[in-house]
């Protein structure tokens, strides 16, 4: 039991700590919403009040809250080797261990991993590892990176210049030169098939080489579903026809598999599901189900052979392979292989979601369900009357956030649509309440 008593903690809060992505005026006007406790797939606030966790807390933990396998490993470990760095030719046991582990899952040809803090540094790495490996190929002329409109990976200064979303760019005056943005398969409103869409995006892209120059440029990264863009699914094949792209143009292919990785379309990547063969993977959120801190890039064995062949490898963190993390990891690993998850949600769970979230399509205020496994979203249509009827743009999705939380389930607001991705652990029963507490939100919308 906490000393503090809510006020207390409210006070404090609004005095001393900056939140991520939060409207700080907005969120100190009502009081911040504490957590206090967590159990499977529930949260319960500073009330006492029960809320389905219809998110995952931020995409990741797909194994439910309170597994006392992850926290015994992680203290066992802590007793026997709290911590010591992966510098200077030393390392620790449990990094050894996931490195072998995640090449074990990972697609065949990349079989190699360094270990970071979040998805964000993984990506940053990556980024580095790229330049390093064109400079030793003698083509360091190759710099500028592709990304597309809707993504999200990280929000350091290289990374957030990756990402397609401008409420993450605008602020900070990014992207910086040399990172080039395409045209993301994001075909709501745009009067053509997802496939048509596709193929323009395919097009465009194609255009964008040509106009840069194939030679100019290092790598293409991409997330197998974008995530934090609003959920978009590409149709079947787009993505092995952008890799055939790259690999025409000499352009390395990064898969960024920080939401989609460990089960959460119902494979153990997105990269070998669809086959993508990417020459970097990189991943976070779901390698630990959130319970610490970790990123990893794995890196093709031929990228990792000329950086191993060229001598010293000044890259790396404080905590880069931290013992009591890969400690977290590895349990967490365990679980999902011993409880068959990844396999849960490609039989079983993740099909009823998706049937249920087509069913909530019928729904006047739903424009469009998408989704894939155990991840969706509903893009909202404005109401014809009432108070949201002249909302403004990207207004209902966190309407629909705040109303759903009253509910008794957390969803994620993007724009004006809402997004979900429960725990890989989510019953049947949890299921049906996640969208009946959703329905009535829409309804009150």
């Amino acid at each position: 039991m906490s000393a503090f008593d809510l006020a207390t903690l409210r006070r404090l809060d609004q005095a001393h700590h900056l939140h991520p992505f939060t409207d700080h005026r907005a969120m100190h006007q009502d009081g911040t919403h504490v957590v206090r406790r967590a159990k499977g797939c529930t949260l319960y606030d500073e009330d006492g009040r029960e809320l389905l966790d219809g998110l995952a807390g931020l995409w990741c933990v797909n194994v439910g809250y309170g597994r006392d396998e992850i926290a015994e490993a992680v203290a066992a470990q802590m007793r026997e080797v709290a911590y010591y760095p992966s510098f200077f030719d030393t390392t620790t046991e449990p990094a050894i261990r996931l490195a072998a582990r995640l090449a074990s899952r990972a697609p065949a040809h990349l079989q190699h991993t360094i270990f970071s803090n979040s998805g964000s540094e993984a990506n940053e790495t990556a980024l580095k590892l790229i330049r390093a490996y064109w400079k030793l190929r003698g083509r360091s002329a190759k710099s500028k990176l592709l990304s597309r409109s809707f993504a999200y990976h990280g929000v350091g200064i290289a990374t957030t210049s990756l990402t397609g979303l401008p409420t993450c760019t605008d602020p900070f005056d990014l992207p910086l030169p040399g990172f080039v943005h395409v045209p993301g398969p994001h075909a709501y409103g745009s009067g053509k098939s997802a496939e048509e869409y596709a193929a323009w995006c395919l097009a465009e892209t194609e255009q964008a080489i040509a106009r840069e120059g194939a030679d100019t440029i290092a790598a293409m990264f991409v997330e197998p579903v974008q995530g934090a863009g609003g959920v978009i699914v590409p149709p079947p094949g787009h993505l092995a026809a952008l890799r055939a792209l790259c690999r025409r143009h000499e352009i390395l292919f990064v898969a960024d598999e920080v939401i989609t990785g460990f089960g959460r379309l119902g494979a153990w990547f997105a990269s070998v599901l669809w086959e993508l063969e990417p020459d970097l993977l990189t991943t976070a959120k779901g390698i630990t189900s959130g319970y610490l801190p970790l990123g990893a890039t794995l890196v093709s064995d031929e990228i990792a052979a000329a950086l191993e062949a060229g001598g010293y490898l000044a890259h790396g963190f404080t905590y880069t392979g931290h013992p009591a993390t890969c400690a977290a990891a590895l349990a967490n690993l365990d679980i999902l292989e011993r409880e068959k998850l990844v396999e849960r949600v490609r039989d079983d769970v993740g099909p009823r979601f998706q049937a249920a979230l087509r069913k909530m399509a019928e729904h006047p205020l739903v424009a469009e369900a998408r989704g894939f496994g155990l991840i969706g979203a509903l893009e909202l249509r404005r109401p014809p009357r009432g108070p949201r009827a002249d909302a403004p743009p990207n207004a209902l999705g966190l309407a629909a956030h705040v109303l759903a939380r009253e509910e008794g389930v957390i969803v994620r607001g993007i724009r004006d649509a809402v997004a979900l991705s429960p725990p890989l652990v989510v019953t049947h029963d949890e299921m049906d309440r996640m969208f009946a507490a959703l329905t009535r939100a829409l309804d009150r919308l």
